[in-house]
């Protein structure tokens, strides 16, 4: 399976150019953005693409993350706005709303607004993904069964998060990938280590990536392989042993 490969990393402010400056030539196709890396843009769409540049890669997606109250929603549509303007792909969406005290009824209707919002995006020329988190309403395995329970695939769409899966507690990744799978339509791929609770370069944790990489290839996947880089890592270390590690696993 070989995908479009693409990166994010949260790095000091200062940092961020060399990132956008340089991911093409470490191998990688896009970026996806975090927040505080393009929101300052917010409503000033031509301002990034002078000070970003224009190339379509740096936008491939937007991660943001709100509540979806009303006013919750008005800053998610000036985000889907922005994303339309500057010619991202996709907007990827934390929902910031704590685990606890959501129960199945409650996960729904998030379910049922946050597909709301992303026909909303749709129109606008935008995908939505949900990526999941721990503490976040969409975080163990049953959440998953809930939220997505009656939701045909392909409006509304699921970033996987690897790490963010074990953290949580859920064991098979592959399997999980095979549940879900009609719904994934972005990775979010990386290390995680058990024993110290924290993310690692690719191979330096304990997770079967190769295994959820070829769930994803059963799954008939074709979206894009960001590497959510997290570890302590510095951004070149982290652009150069990622991409060989993907390189020496045929992906």
């Amino acid at each position: 399976m070989s995908l479009r490969r693409s990166f994010s990393k949260y790095l000091p402010e200062a940092e961020v150019p060399a990132l956008i400056a340089g991911y093409r030539d470490a191998g990688y196709a896009g970026l996806q953005l975090k927040g505080y890396q393009w929101a300052p843009y917010l409503g000033e769409p031509q301002r990034a693409l002078d000070e970003l540049g224009a190339d379509a890669g740096t936008y491939s997606a937007l991660i943001t993350g709100d509540a979806i109250d009303a006013e919750g929603r008005e800053r998610i549509r000036s985000s889907i706005a922005f994303a339309a303007a500057v010619g991202a792909e996709r907007i990827v969406f934390c929902h910031g709303h704590p685990h606890e005290g959501v129960d199945a009824a409650l996960r729904r209707e998030f379910a049922r607004t946050l597909t709301e919002i992303a026909s909303e995006s749709r129109e606008a020329g935008v995908a939505f993904s949900l990526h999941h988190h721990v503490d976040q309403p969409v975080m163990v395995l049953e959440d998953f069964r809930e939220f997505f329970d009656g939701l045909e695939p392909g409006l509304l769409g699921l970033t996987v998060d690897t790490a963010h899966l074990a953290k949580a507690g859920i064991t098979d990744l592959p399997g999980f990938i095979d549940e879900f799978g009609p719904y994934v339509d972005n990775l979010h791929l990386k290390d995680y280590d058990h024993a110290s609770g924290s993310w690692r370069l690719f191979g330096q944790g304990d997770l079967d990536l190769n295994g959820i990489l070829d769930a994803l290839d059963r799954a008939g996947y074709d979206g894009w392989l960001c590497v959510d880089e997290e570890s302590d890592a510095s951004l070149e270390e982290g652009l150069r042993a990622s991409a060989e590690w993907l390189d020496a696993n045929g992906r």
